[in-house]
């Protein structure tokens, strides 16, 4: 699942470098209005744009325009190594998705009691991790109400939406399940979801190591390799 994710994140930022603009609905290229715009890469606002032409007379024409710079252009193999490492993150996160249902995880461990839903409780520990003071990690999944909060928004949102909008914008996918499109309103928007839940699961992985290594970071791998709870 590690390298699945690596994968993922490198060839995505590629591809973001080739067209780094996001729109909503379903169509959106360099000559349509950008909900948002990235600088990371040459094609970012170059402005190297020959005259525009009409395809017809009509005032509604649709327009066409050469580009008059060589653009930064590497899909071919950064799509493909792209899907095809996210086949391994789903095959993995089946396999997760299912062991934690029916061995009882979600329940157990990140569904939050009723206890831990109390205002003061809850801000207490914002002010905790906001000010990086986090608790010794026990080696086992004693999560706090923000953990929980943020496992089960992983699991059961950012995932799934990354890979339902990954899934919609396959021309292959969609043409046998157009209800996708409809779903996710469009290509174009099913692309820029598809970038703002890959960025919070960025965020989150970043966040969450961060944690891991303020809460015992050996305490942690031991727990994990060798099932070992205690120092």
């Amino acid at each position: 699942m590690t390298v699945s994710f690596l994968l993922l994140v490198i060839t995505g930022y590629e591809i973001l470098m080739v067209h780094p603009r996001l729109y909503w609905g379903d169509v959106g290229n360099s000559l349509t209005p950008a909900w948002l715009e990235l600088p990371i890469s040459r094609n970012h606002q170059h402005g190297g744009w020959e005259e525009r032409e009409a395809f017809f007379s009509g005032a509604d024409s649709p327009v066409t325009q050469s580009r008059t710079f060589r653009t930064f252009n590497q899909n071919s193999w950064g799509r493909s190594l792209h899907f095809l490492a996210g086949w391994g993150l789903v095959a993995a996160g089946a396999v997760y998705l299912l062991a934690g249902i029916f061995s009882g995880h979600f329940r157990r461990h990140l569904f939050p009691r009723l206890s831990d839903l109390r205002a003061r409780a809850f801000w207490a520990e914002v002010g905790d991790h906001l000010r990086l003071r986090i608790r010794q990690g026990t080696g086992g999944p004693d999560y706090g109400l923000l953990q929980r909060s943020a496992y089960l928004a992983v699991v059961f949102i950012a995932f799934p939406g990354t890979v339902v909008t990954g899934f919609t914008m396959s021309p292959a996918i969609t043409a046998a399940h157009p209800w996708l499109l409809k779903l996710c309103g469009g290509y174009q928007s099913a692309r820029t979801i598809h970038f703002l839940l890959a960025a919070a699961l960025v965020l989150f992985t970043a966040v969450h190591i961060v944690m891991v290594v303020k809460s015992g970071f050996r305490r942690h791998l031991r727990a994990m390799t060798l099932g070992r709870k205690n120092t």
